[in-house]
């Protein structure tokens, strides 16, 4: 009798409901799992489509990195290669887009972060194994588990970095190593160079490999790379007719000479990694100088000391 006395005082207890309506739409359709035979079915609000449109992104570039990978068992490289850089394409769009809807969320972010390490780390790594690596036999294959697990690293890294409330605002313009889908297409720029005419006989099959370890301690690295992220904010007005063009003519030579523009846009990024490591050296020291003034102004040195 105390035991349903104990149940029944437990049932009518007021249950605290502005926790459950501040909580998130996404993060609502997966709620942690806690059995409970006294709770009541949920009713969840309907989720606004702002909110769904930029994860159907992320799921649409999953889809490219998985087919990449069945292409690359196939003997299909170059729509292989494709799917990879069209998965790239939609990872820089998702996440804008978000922004852009007000329809970001934790779910949201976590999915991005699975979707990146399989189309910028299992798809590259089993691409280039199926591409040459194999032919190194075990020492090709560690090399590609080394290439798709320092993404995994790089990754996690980045996601550790979101939630450290003591980075400078400054420091949001870098990446702190190779940015993963970076990594993944200049580390396949041996297949652009084979799609070009280049042939990779068995001498070129050592250089591939020390190549493709390369990229992937770039990508673990702590070398800064620029981001951009803070770019397109606002764009000055005489500017507008110009990087319309630009756009059109690049766009126009990717279609046209899909394979140069990869190989040329790789040696570039690669040519320009130590430029932006050398100008974030630079505010570094502007920012410790800026640091150290505001310092002295607040407390000055005392008379005859």
């Amino acid at each position: 009798m105390s035991v349903q006395k104990s149940d029944m005082a437990r049932s009518d207890e007021p249950k605290d409901t502005s926790r459950d309506e501040s909580r998130d739409d996404m993060d609502d359709l997966f709620p942690p799992f806690a059995p409970d035979a006294n709770d009541r079915p949920r009713r969840f609000r309907p989720v606004p489509f702002r909110m769904i449109a930029p994860n159907m992104i992320t799921l649409l570039a999953l889809c490219l990195g998985l087919t990449a990978i069945r292409l690359a068992f196939e003997g299909r490289f170059e729509p292989a290669v494709i799917a990879v850089i069209v998965a790239a394409v939609l990872d820089g769009i998702d996440g804008r887009v978000a922004r852009l809807l007000k329809g970001t969320s934790r779910f949201g972010a976590e999915l991005d972060s699975l979707a990146d390490f399989v189309n910028f780390g299992c798809a590259p790594a089993l691409i280039l194994y199926s591409f040459t690596l194999h032919n190194l036999k075990s020492v090709g294959w560690i090399v590609a588990l080394v290439f798709a697990i320092a993404m995994c690293l790089r990754l996690a890294r980045f996601n550790a970095m979101l939630d450290d409330p003591n980075r400078p605002e400054w420091k949001k313009d870098y990446f702190v190593g190779m940015p993963a889908p970076a990594g993944a297409i200049t580390g396949m720029l041996p297949l652009y160079l084979h799609f070009l005419g280049l042939d990779f006989s068995a001498w070129g099959r050592p250089v591939i490999l020390v190549y493709v370890l390369a990229i992937a301690l770039l990508v673990v690295s702590t070398v800064p790379t620029f981001s951009g992220k803070t770019w397109g904010k606002r764009v000055p007005r005489d500017l507008v007719v110009p990087i319309f063009l630009v756009v059109v003519v690049v766009f126009g030579l990717v279609i046209s000479f899909p394979f140069e523009a990869m190989a040329a846009v790789s040696v570039a990024y690669l040519t320009g990694l130590p430029f932006g490591a050398a100008q974030y050296r630079k505010r570094l020291k502007q920012e410790a100088s800026r640091t150290t003034a505001s310092t002295k102004v607040e407390h000055p040195a005392a008379p005859g000391a």
